[in-house]
């Protein structure tokens, strides 16, 4: 039997955080009173020093942690390899880095670090060791655009069936499924000058069942007669690529990899007044985990945020407490 839990990835209130509206602290309590079990943080974003925080940062982490009694599921990791102007990152002091953050999630309770989309397949075999030592696994992000017909998440999902282990595993982000291109995209984009006939034409490609990154890799990244007609301007011409981070596979691509995978990013482009999610079927999605036996954790992250119109106050607080009743409303109606 499954066992599913709703957990709030604190992206989702990042303009919050950023603008001082809401402190750590604001918005663990936040996140609690919505009813999740579990928090995911960014400690780059939130942890002052990361990965080299202080003693005093931490308590301070694990402190808000037993205040809330959330549980603290999984830290969100960037391999930042671009630290240096000149060159990019050597293999050595891409292990060391990963190891610092491993130690890090380690202090902080945490037994899981999502790899940001394509991390090289070859950190995970040398950090084996200090995942089991620190009891820490680590797990790519499967993510739109970048999900399972690109070659470096290929290489890195071999690896993780090679080295069939606990500490390597996959996060799957739901902009995978989506069933309709987000209007909110739409509406922001516009505004800032595409024209309607792009979105139109891609608006065609959902209700076919496909998407635009699978009518681009089709054709080779060329852009069919169709979209051309559609291109009004040169300025739609060059926005075109932005558009195909949202895919619409069916849920059977998870099939096969179900013994791997350890978290799910829920986007979050817009809930509805009416319940739903405006581009994806969260309750199939949760049916069908159901019924393939997932034990973990569904994350609510919130993307909306930065298609926000200019003059329209931020929505992240609304739309995470929207998202988080519907889930936990959609299970409990699964679980009976």
């Amino acid at each position: 039997m499954s066992d599913i839990k709703a957990c709030v990835s604190l992206y989702s209130l990042q303009d919050e955080y950023l603008n001082k509206r809401m402190s750590l602290s604001d918005i663990m309590h936040f996140v609690k009173e919505q009813g999740a079990e579990g928090v995911e943080i960014l400690p780059d974003q939130m942890i002052k020093g990361s990965p080299y925080a202080s003693d005093e940062e931490i308590a301070n982490w694990n402190k808000l942690v037993e205040e809330t009694s959330l549980t603290p599921v999984i830290a969100d990791v960037f391999l930042n390899t671009n630290l240096y102007k000149n060159r990019t990152l050597t293999k050595k002091e891409c292990i060391e880095l990963l190891t610092a953050e491993i130690i890090q999630a380690h202090k902080m309770g945490i037994h899981l670090i999502r790899l940001v989309s394509m991390v090289p397949y070859w950190v995970l075999e040398p950090l084996m060791p200090v995942c089991e030592k620190y009891d820490v696994a680590l797990a790519i992000e499967v993510h739109a655009a970048m999900a399972f017909d690109v070659q470096a998440t290929k290489e890195f999902l071999d690896e993780v069936k090679r080295l069939d282990s606990k500490y390597a595993g996959i996060v799957i982000d739901t902009g995978i499924f989506c069933r309709r291109f987000p209007r909110v995209v739409r509406a922001y984009e516009t505004n800032n000058g595409t024209s309607p006939q792009v979105f139109d034409y891609i608006d065609t490609l959902f209700e076919k069942g496909t998407d635009l990154h699978a009518v681009l890799l089709e054709n080779h990244f060329q852009y069919p007669p169709e979209l051309e007609a559609a291109c009004q301007t040169e300025h739609d011409k060059m926005f075109v690529p932005l558009c195909d981070g949202y895919e619409n596979l069916p849920f059977e691509v998870l099939d096969e990899y179900m013994p791997y995978i350890y978290h799910f990013h829920f986007k979050l482009f817009e809930m509805t007044e009416e319940g739903p999610e405006y581009s994806m079927d969260y309750k199939a999605l949760l049916q069908y985990l159901h019924e393939h036996d997932y034990h973990g954790y569904v994350s609510t992250e919130y993307e909306g945020n930065r298609f926000t119109l200019p003059g329209t106050p931020m929505q992240e607080k609304k739309q995470v407490a929207m998202q988080q009743a519907y889930i936990q409303k959609c299970l409990k109606e699964i679980y009976g």
